[in-house]
């Protein structure tokens, strides 16, 4: 059978952005730009973003464009033992989307509700209290909350008729769903503009605290959001760029998508730390104590902020619609790995069976972040597949990629397919840069876990987070041994030079 393709060059890039640019652009970069130096942030981030995360992006739609497979078959077809990056890059992103769609569930709460601006009273106790219905820990499950529950199964809806027909129908929804929160984003920009206060939180946003630069914890933070906010490492990329035609450009795709997330996610942290400055005149406290990360910064900062505002039924209403836009573009991108992965393996299977399956399995999982504990599961899950599963992944594809399968053989097929040129820096990251860093980012995090216990979580809640690590790695490490005798049927193409 003819494998799908995008309708158009445009479209893929759309796709592309779509799957960068997601929640963490909100509510992580601009946090970790106020909590890690201000304007000082930037720099470490943007050499990670430049000499790491790109050339791991240019890699990935290499192999997926030339490949022509799915992420397992991809990599096999390179070098038969690095299958199991792939199946650990499919598992990873299936445990991601899981809980990904549960945030997106809290925010078509969130959307619903903003007319009346439920959480003015108490924006914190309307969270952890009225929405999450939280436990007092994480051995209190307390049963299933109905209204997520209910929210869960429509964000399932929208994603399985976003991905049902393929290519086909992600290139008519990413018309919409991509250039539509950057248009919200820039109506809440220059509401935020005529607050007074937004000086202030912009200062805290630009302002340098050049002494963060010499904590190593600052250089962790910016190579992990680099690489979390290009989606590399989950094979998303690599299953896109699959969807293309094999002679078309790689360079120009991947600079486009890169340059747009990295300038979405600067632009909004002018917008939220604007909004923060606003709250903190509003409250007489400063910009420091009203921010926060994560859950906290989406769901009871800014919604704190945004009730202090003129109109805040309406303000509230762009900004979840803003989230929910955002998010669904990367939920959606995270299922396709496994879809593609097991077309390849079943060609024949039609594939809106395979996304409807995919779908329904990731809800069932999703489930778990449902209860009344919910959220120190989801914690718990984020911090170990995001930490562990994408640093392996990662790891692998640069090794391959670089040494396995050779990054100069790489790079010249790259190079004859692109109008712009990629230089031999290209090989020096791949090859040297990226291993080095991936390499101390995952001993250093180990280290750290072994000898603390993550956010003092019990040993058996843990476990369930090192499964998520563990158990991926192991089907990954069978998928080596069997070597060979698992390999498919098809043969590998061509190799444009000699394997280093």
């Amino acid at each position: 059978m003819a494998r799908q393709q995008w309708s158009s060059k445009t479209v893929f890039v759309l796709a592309a952005v779509g799957s960068a640019v997601g929640l963490g652009n909100v509510w992580r970069f601009p946090y970790l730009a106020g909590r890690y130096g201000g304007g000082a942030f930037l720099i470490p981030y943007l050499l990670a973003f430049v000499l790491m995360a790109t050339p791991l992006l240019i890699l990935e739609l290499a192999i997926g464009q030339r490949m022509q497979r799915g992420p397992i078959k991809s990599l096999r077809q390179m070098h038969p033992a690095f299958g199991g990056i792939g199946l650990i890059a499919v598992i990873s992103a299936f445990l991601v989307v899981a809980y990904y769609a549960v945030v997106m569930a809290w925010c078509l709460i969130y959307l619903i509700r903003s007319l009346g601006v439920a959480w003015a009273d108490d924006p914190q106790g309307y969270f952890f209290g009225q929405v999450l219905q939280i436990s007092d820990g994480v051995g209190q499950w307390g049963g299933f909350n109905l209204p997520i529950l209910a929210a869960l199964v429509a964000v399932w809806l929208a994603i399985y008729f976003c991905i049902w027909q393929g290519p086909k129908s992600v290139g008519k929804v990413v018309l919409y769903t991509v250039p539509l929160p950057v248009v919200v984003m820039a109506v809440l920009f220059l509401r935020s503009l005529t607050l007074p206060g937004f000086w202030q939180g912009w200062r805290l946003y630009l302002t340098p605290v050049w002494s963060a630069m010499l904590s190593p914890e600052v250089w962790t933070a910016a190579a992990a959001q680099a690489f979390l906010t290009l989606s590399v490492a989950f094979a998303i990329m690599l299953t896109y760029a699959s969807y293309k035609q094999p002679n078309e450009d790689i360079v120009k795709s991947s600079w486009t998508t890169a340059i747009a997330d990295l300038a979405i996610s600067l632009f909004a942290g002018f917008v939220v730390f604007a909004v923060l400055g606003y709250m903190a005149w509003t409250t007489s406290s400063t910009v420091e104590e009203v921010t926060t990360s994560g859950p906290g910064l989406a769901f009871v900062v800014f919604p704190q902020a945004l009730s202090l505002m003129p109109l805040p039924g309406l303000f509230s209403a762009l900004f979840f619609f803003m989230l929910l836009t955002l998010g669904i573009d990367s939920a959606f991108s995270l299922v396709e790995p496994a879809i593609a992965a097991w077309l390849d393996l079943k060609p024949g299977t039609k594939g809106t069976h395979i996304a409807g399956w995919a779908c329904l399995a990731a809800f069932a999982v999703g489930t778990l972040y449902t209860t009344r504990a919910g959220l120190y599961f989801l914690d718990i899950v984020d911090h170990f597949v995001t930490t562990y599963n994408a640093i392996v992944v990662a790891l692998g594809m640069a090794i391959l990629g670089g040494w396995v399968f050779g990054a100069e053989a790489l790079r010249r097929y790259v190079n004859e397919v692109s109008d712009w040129q990629v230089g031999r820096w290209w090989n020096i990251s791949i090859k040297w840069v990226v291993p080095i860093v991936l390499a101390i980012l995952l001993a250093t995090q180990l280290s750290t876990d072994l000898r603390t216990p993550y956010e003092g979580y019990p040993a058996w809640a843990l476990a369930i987070g090192w499964a998520t690590v563990l158990v991926p790695l192991g089907l990954g490490l069978w998928m080596v041994r069997g070597g060979q005798e698992v390999l498919l049927e098809a043969a590998p193409p061509e190799q444009d030079g000699t394997p280093q």
